[in-house]
């Protein structure tokens, strides 16, 4: 049965923890699928499977084509997509033509958008179009082109964020992910927050938790403290492709077995 935007609430209100996964591809999200409340098609893309130097090179036909893979092998979670650098900060009617846009032509359920004060008009113009909306605060990306920090140590940031937070509340999103903040902000934050916050180096009190797949999978080479490899695909698959490189070298690949008679 499909998760809405509805269930997703039920279970915040009840405490019981929202999970959450990145994917990109068939392969991945129909595994996800089984697991997930929410699956993501984030912008990662670009530095995960593209060798981009940040999320500020993705553009918004590449989340569609990944965000379609996705959304046509999903039977039950929540497809949320990145709005790409470029599409919404600007101004409200191009942010609602884009969301439009990508989500007619994705299949997702809700757009994501990166900061706060500074975007909470465009997001209550696409929230007041029926355009559901997740935010995204503390580390955000598309800001820092590649380069991570965390936040909340200033007293600046600190006061920022939860101005941040109020903001996009008022503004109407459905959630809000807080990514990379120090334990006693995020404390604060869920004391007054009125929405999920969804937690990526945000402590384990968050209403829900995400991580990139291929991360938590070992496959890429990102590494930060907020990071639990839960596999090493890499290794996995280093392996295999030596086997494969052998057998071929040594001729014992394809054997008859593997012939078509």
């Amino acid at each position: 049965m499909k998760i809405t935007k509805k269930k997703i609430y039920e279970k915040y209100k009840k405490r019981q923890p929202i999970v959450c996964l990145t994917s990109y591809t068939e392969p991945i999200a129909k595994i996800a699928d089984k697991f997930a409340d929410i699956i993501l098609v984030g912008d990662s893309v670009g530095p995960v499977l593209y060798g981009y130097n940040s999320t500020k090179e993705v553009n918004m036909q590449l989340m569609i084509n990944h965000a379609v893979a996705v959304s046509k092998s999903v039977k039950k979670s929540f497809v949320v997509i990145d709005m790409p650098f470029g599409t919404y900060e600007k101004s409200k009617s191009k942010a609602l033509k884009n969301a439009k846009i990508i989500l007619s032509n994705s299949g997702a359920d809700a757009v994501k958008l990166e900061g706060g004060e500074k975007i909470s008009e465009n997001v209550k113009y696409l929230t007041s179009n029926n355009i559901t909306v997740i935010g995204h605060l503390g580390m955000q990306p598309q800001s820092l082109d590649g380069n991570y920090k965390v936040f909340g140590r200033s007293r600046e940031e600190k006061k920022q964020i939860i101005k941040d937070l109020k903001y996009l509340e008022d503004s109407g999103v459905m959630a809000i992910v807080l990514e990379c903040t120090i334990k006693s902000l995020v404390k604060e934050v869920l004391r007054i927050a009125k929405v999920p916050i969804i937690g990526i180096g945000a402590t384990v009190e968050c209403d829900g938790q995400i991580l990139v797949a291929e991360d938590l999978l070992g496959l890429s080479e990102f590494k930060s403290k907020f990071l639990k490899k839960y596999s090493n695909l890499r290794k996995i698959v280093s392996n295999s492709f030596f086997k494969f490189s052998e057998d071929v070298k040594n001729r014992k690949y394809p054997k008859r077995k593997h012939y078509y008679e």
